[in-house]
């Protein structure tokens, strides 16, 4: 479960202050770049003062950030700066020139960083107000820890009802697919790689197995401008080199990686596209041409023409997915579950995603199952999770470490067994008997309820007591108000 930081609270008090004649759309991003500032200024302070105490003279020099991964912040793009020029009438040129700065010492930002705060309809006194909000430190150790930018980001994207909310995948949901395919080195892709989480969350993984983050190579593409350089912000912050294109592109309309063969692949695609560039004979549809009204099976068959010959792939579809009966989708799915492509689906709890309420489930394609290329594993993780707010649910570490763990021993071909309700390994046979629908709760059946060793005779005459308590009661509350209403004249 994500850790609460501090500065969450304070979000929605900071894009308040800059209501006016700036779409909320566009003032999210005015705070995601006071942020990104704020939080690479806190990490150059915490090594710039390490550097003071060891007192080399080292404080200023660019090659001892580098060695750490911490970006150089020049002088005027220090936050004591920025906020001792907070109530300046200058202070957006001020930012913007900041901005300027720091990608002119840091070469992979080049273009990166936004440098639009000089403008006319940005209230210069509210946003001097909401720079000094920011007095907590974004760049310390336990900040750095988090998926610090792509949860500010998902938070704005919730908070403003933006459609854009369905392309940020919930933390929980990205430790499981991490978890499930365990990227330990190699090529690692995503086509649709939103604000980077998929990719922070690989790399994190890698160093808590005692890898390095160059153990895996990124590759990403992102079809908007803003969140394309949101990712590259949010990589660039940990020392991540990714190769996500030179700017934003459509996927299946412009392929920027056509002869990557990935190891690894995350992806959460935007569900149910109903309008995307379809070119009719492109070599990915070599299981059938998806429909053009659903780009669902387009993502599907995208995701396994990138596969390596030893390749595996998690990702998020709706949950529609699994079962849809249209001809060219039926048809897809029934030649790539024939195939072998097919490792495990899960089905998933509702409410997992901010502002998307569609229940999903998570789809693992894989390239090296000849054990096991007879079978498919079935998950029903439905009743899982905790609703952390009244529209929000989680899942535990531990719950998804039974997930993966469950998933492991089947694959490893140890310790495994079926759980009624919750996992069952399927026959391709019996898939086919359901032709080729892949909805988990098929297969896994219902969980077997615990005998509580009440006698049948003792619990029906308990029950048949329960039943007429509550029948004389009811007819008791009828009586009265049969007589409230006959007292205001109103008898039938």
């Amino acid at each position: 479960m994500a850790v609460n930081l501090e500065f969450e609270n304070n979000l929605w008090l900071m894009a308040d202050k800059l209501r006016g004649n700036i779409q909320p759309a566009d003032y999210k991003h005015v705070v995601l770049g006071l942020i990104f500032l704020k939080y690479i200024s806190d990490s150059f302070e915490e090594k710039f003062n390490e550097l003071v105490a060891e007192g080399d003279g080292f404080e200023e020099d660019r090659d001892a950030y580098l060695m750490d991964n911490v970006f150089f912040v020049p002088p005027s793009a220090r936050w004591d700066f920025i906020k001792k020029s907070a109530k300046q009438s200058t202070i957006g040129q001020i930012i913007d020139d900041a901005m300027i700065a720091i990608e002119r010492e840091n070469k992979n930002l080049k273009g990166v960083l936004p440098k639009n705060y000089a403008r006319p309809e940005l209230d210069k006194t509210k946003l001097g107000e909401m720079i000094d909000l920011f007095s907590f430190n974004l760049g310390d150790k336990e900040a750095k820890a988090q998926d610090v930018l792509g949860r500010v980001y998902e938070y704005f994207l919730g908070k403003f009802g933006s459609s854009e909310g369905e392309f940020y995948t919930p933390p929980s949901i990205v430790k499981l697919l991490v978890g499930m395919i365990e990227p330990y080195h190699g090529r690692v892709y995503d086509p649709c790689c939103g604000s980077g989480g998929m990719f922070v969350q690989s790399a994190k993984f890698v160093e808590e197995h005692q890898g390095r983050k160059d153990d895996i190579h990124i590759f990403g593409q992102e079809y908007t401008a803003t969140t394309w350089r949101l990712c590259k912000m949010n990589l660039a912050i940990r020392g991540i080199d990714g190769n996500l294109g030179e700017r934003d592109a459509d996927t299946f309309g412009n392929d920027l990686h056509k002869n990557l063969r990935a190891d690894y692949i995350l992806a959460n695609p935007p569900f149910n596209v109903s309008d995307y560039t379809l070119i009719q004979d492109d070599a990915r549809w070599k299981y059938g041409l998806p429909p053009q009204n659903n780009a669902n099976y387009a993502w599907i068959e995208h995701i396994i023409s990138k596969l390596s010959p030893n390749g595996v792939a998690g990702f998020v579809l709706a949950n529609g997915s699994m079962s849809t009966s249209t001809k060219q989708e039926a048809e897809i799915r029934k030649n790539i579950i024939e195939a072998g492509l097919v490792d495990c689906i899960i089905t998933m709890p509702p409410n997992l995603f901010y502002n998307v309420t569609i229940p999903v489930c998570l789809w693992f394609i894989s390239k090296k199952r000849e054990t096991r290329k007879d079978k498919i594993l079935f998950i029903d993780a439905r009743k899982m999770g905790t609703m952390v707010t009244r529209k929000h649910r989680e899942l535990s570490d531990e719950e998804i470490q039974q997930i993966y763990d469950t998933y492991h021993n089947w694959r490893d071909g140890k310790d495994y067994e079926d759980v009624q309700g919750f996992c069952k390994a399927a026959d391709i046979e019996e898939v086919r008997g359901h032709e080729y629908i892949l909805t988990p709760g098929r297969y896994v059946g219902i969980e077997e309820v615990e005998d509580d060793d009440e006698p049948f005779d003792e619990k029906m005459t308990r029950l048949t007591a329960d039943l007429a308590e509550m029948f004389a009661k009811s007819h008791k509350l009828e009586d009265e108000i049969k007589k409230r209403l006959g007292a205001i004249g109103y008898e039938f």
